[in-house]
């Protein structure tokens, strides 16, 4: 199964719930699959979290420019971090982390329920991090 294909899947078993997580998921990854020169690919630890990750498509000093992790919990919750040094937050919506994105300092936005503002601003945070990875 190829990973667009697990994502798919992955999608369609999640049960709606009244947050709207899902809906903010299947945005972020439809917005990720549409960048140009960008590959995406699908991790998953079971019970613990399902990662979906921007990947240069070009040789970069990367391995990826965005990872949008999906926390297992009650109910579903998400995170979405960048390298700090590829992205700007000029609101101060994200939450620094050292050491917290392959053992580089990221900065992470975490998303417990459906917000169409925030869903556009990472969109923004996603494509601005693809440029900085050269993609």
């Amino acid at each position: 199964m190829t990973h667009n294909q697990e994502i798919k899947k992955f999608i369609e078993l999640w049960p709606e719930s009244p947050d709207g997580c899902r809906t903010v998921f299947r945005r972020l990854y439809d917005f990720l699959e549409g960048l140009e020169g960008t590959e995406v690919e699908f991790h998953v630890r079971p019970g613990i979290t399902y990662s979906l990750r921007g990947i240069p498509g070009n040789k970069s000093d990367y391995p990826l420019f965005v990872m949008i992790d999906v926390i297992e919990d009650q109910p579903r919750w998400l995170s979405v971090c960048f390298y700090e040094k590829m992205v700007t937050d000029s609101e101060g919506r994200g939450d620094s982390v050292p050491g917290g994105l392959l053992g580089e300092d990221g900065l992470c936005f975490d998303i417990e329920s459906e917000d169409a503002d925030l869903t556009d601003y990472l969109q923004e945070r996603i494509a601005e991090a693809c440029r900085a990875a050269g993609s």
